[in-house]
Order: structure tokens, then sequence, then C-alpha cells
């Protein structure tokens, strides 16, 4: 069966998967790595598979029970071979790219989380702009139930979440 696309060669298609690893800020599950890879149609699923594999064995690449993150030594070598891919791929990998990047970057600086002690549930709220926290919060609630639900509502609206409590503080009552 003729693949389209410019990617065949096992090689080319490693150095796709460093080249998107390398530009995403953490860890990526294995779903979304592979629709990224898919910017090349002559990419086959069992030839992804055997290539992130493959860089996993030789320590390109760790796998995490949360997914893949690329290596020293993987970005070292993809910084040393990436031009090799042809420009029309980098250019639409970059574009593919970019929104995940954008949503990794943000879930990096949401912490929602809570904690059972003996004196209840406590849901800890945190929001960072990069250089350092902006909010910081903890409080008491009725259950693990309602803390999964405040933990979820922060994590989709944290920004909103601050604007509100900032006027809250900053408004004449």
């Amino acid at each position: 069966m003729d693949r389209f696309g410019f990617i065949h060669e096992k090689l080319d298609i490693k150095i796709l998967i460093l080249f998107i690893l390398r530009r995403l800020p953490g860890v990526v599950d294995r779903e979304t790595l592979g629709e990224l890879c898919q910017c090349d149609n002559g990419i086959g699923y069992f030839d992804y598979s055997d290539c992130l594999s493959e860089l996993t064995e030789n320590g390109n690449v760790i796998e995490t029970p949360e997914g893949y993150q690329i290596t020293e030594k993987g970005a070292r070598n993809a910084d040393a071979v990436e031009s090799s891919l042809p420009y029309s791929v980098r250019t639409k990998a970059l574009k593919l790219i970019a929104p995940v990047e954008e949503r990794m970057r943000r879930a990096a600086m949401i912490t929602a989380e809570h904690s059972v002690t003996e004196d209840g549930c406590t849901v800890h709220l945190a929001m960072a702009d990069g250089k350092g926290k902006i909010i910081d919060l903890s409080f008491l609630c009725a259950g693990e139930e309602q803390a999964a639900e405040i933990e979820k509502r922060f994590r989709r609206s944290a920004e909103e979440y601050y604007q509100r409590i900032a006027q809250m503080f900053t408004s004449e009552v």
C-alpha cells in the first residue's frame, strides 16, 4: 500500500517524535503524542509505536504512568538532527503543537488538590503566573465529593476565580 507524506523511514519518525517532545513543556500522554505525529500522512501506527519503544529503550524518551517526556540525551540528539525533517512537516507539527503546549503550560501553573484529615477535608487551590504564585488558598469543605467538584471548577476557570476574589477585596461594599 502506498503511503502519502514525506516521512516513511523509521529514523525520520524517531526524529519527528523527538522534535515534538522537545517542544512540549512536560509529560504528554501516548494518544496526544500519536495524534501530533500524524502531521505527516506517511506514518503508520505500528511504525510509530515501534519507534517510540526504541526511543524509550535507548534513553531518548522517558515513559511515566502519565505519558512520555524527552530526556536530556533525547533533546541533544533532536537538536543535532531535527533540521533534516522536511520544512513542511516541521511547520505543520508546530501548528499542531501550539495549542497542546498552551494547555500544558496552563495546567502546570494551576494546583487543585485536597487532603482528608481528622478535622475534615481541606482543599488547596493555587495559581502561578510563571514567576510565582498569584493566589494560594486553602479551606475546609464538606467532604471529598465537594472537594473534587471545587478542584474541577478551579482547574477549568482559575483565572476567573482569581479576578472575582481580587474584585471582592478591592471593591466598596
